[in-house]
């Protein structure tokens, strides 16, 4: 239900009121307790009239068509164009933010953009873009704006994309996925104390959204993890993260592993060696993931697609650019006939062009 016609607010789902002074967001782990007219901590939720908001309804960062390599997505849609897009905050507060500026501002005059769905929609189709991607910033803080664009989207035969950090309860969970055809999931350690030290979470939380994406729904399903040196590196982490991975999620979910550049609390740390990123790899590989990507970096062998049964490269890619492609309609390797994991389009798209930001019409 909308408040008012000028996307000033929107009423949000997920909270109860405690008392006539205080409402409680259930939207998150967090359960933020707010008295009127106070934020989140995500900011983009906060408690208007003694009733919980979304105040970054129908408003944007930016729009910019990407790549669906960049979310990274490597095995869903591979070289197709995706009109990326987010608001402003998050419900995480991790020290080493690679985007501080659009996820921990608490700036309204970031909102440069106004759309609603439809329009977002509209304009996705106008583009050829095969799907529109929730990103830049948490998208479960803006759930109900991500929603009803993605009903906008598959009226029109669009995919939509979440880039997510996975912090969100158990009831809105399961609601925000049925609107998501595919999702890039950051699971940024496998350490209890790194998370809750460096992003203000849990990894428990972020255990069971993985979980619930890959047994509970048809989303296709890729995970980033971020290698900060001397926090999450160690190769005795990196050997249980990938074993979780292969035992509860399957040996064919693909596994990116980021290079970290110092930024917003973290200027101190050093970049990540490629070294690191290539043994990440190698031990990933060891314990039977399939498809392990090293990113953020200039990999050749770390960016291609190989296939599990014979060897062979079947998607060569200079970073996000498709450089040859051997799968064939169906997604099989075009040497050996085995079927790639994946969601490929019927053809390999030919739009390798570099990021485009776009304007959108204000309403």
């Amino acid at each position: 239900m909308e408040l008012n016609s000028n996307l000033d607010a929107f009423a949000a789902k997920y909270w109860h009121k405690i008392d006539n002074d205080h409402v409680q967001c259930d939207l998150c782990p967090r359960s933020c307790k707010l008295q009127n007219n106070q934020s989140g901590v995500c900011f983009g939720r906060a408690c208007k009239d003694n009733q919980m908001v979304l105040t970054t309804y129908g408003k944007s960062s930016g729009f910019c068509i990407d790549p669906i390599e960049k979310k990274p997505l490597f095995h869903f849609q591979p070289g197709t164009p995706v009109l990326s897009f987010g608001t402003v905050g998050c419900n995480l507060t991790c020290k080493f933010c690679q985007n501080w500026n659009i996820s921990k501002s608490k700036e309204t005059t970031t909102l440069t953009e106004q759309a609603r769905p439809k329009i977002i929609a509209d304009v996705a189709n106008q583009l050829q873009c095969s799907s529109v991607a929730f990103t830049y910033n948490e998208p479960v803080i803006f759930m109900e704006y991500a929603i009803e664009t993605a009903k906008e989207c598959h009226k029109l035969g669009i995919k939509t994309v979440a880039v997510t950090a996975g912090y969100i309860a158990e009831k809105p969970r399961e609601e925000f996925f049925q609107y998501i055809d595919a999702a890039n999931v950051d699971l940024k350690s496998f350490n209890e104390d790194f998370y809750h030290k460096l992003t203000g979470a849990h990894l428990g939380t972020v255990l069971e959204t993985l979980k619930y994406i890959k047994n509970k729904t048809n989303v296709w399903l890729e995970i980033t993890t971020l290698l900060i040196p001397n926090y999450n590196d160690s190769p005795q982490e990196i050997d249980q993260l990938t074993k979780w991975i292969r035992e509860n999620l399957g040996e064919e979910v693909p596994l990116h592993f980021s290079a970290f550049h110092p930024a917003w609390k973290m200027m101190d740390s050093p970049p990540t060696p490629i070294a690191t990123l290539q043994l990440a790899r190698e031990i990933a590989k060891k314990n039977n993931l399939r498809y392990v990507y090293i990113g953020n970096v200039h990999d050749p062998e770390g960016s291609c697609t190989f296939c599990h049964q014979c060897g062979k490269a079947v998607i060569n890619r200079n970073q996000y650019r498709i450089v040859t492609y051997n799968l064939d309609k169906s997604g099989c390797c075009q040497h050996c006939k085995t079927r790639c994991s994946g969601i490929f389009q019927q053809e390999c798209g030919t739009w390798n062009a570099k990021c485009q930001p776009i304007r959108l019409s204000r309403e």
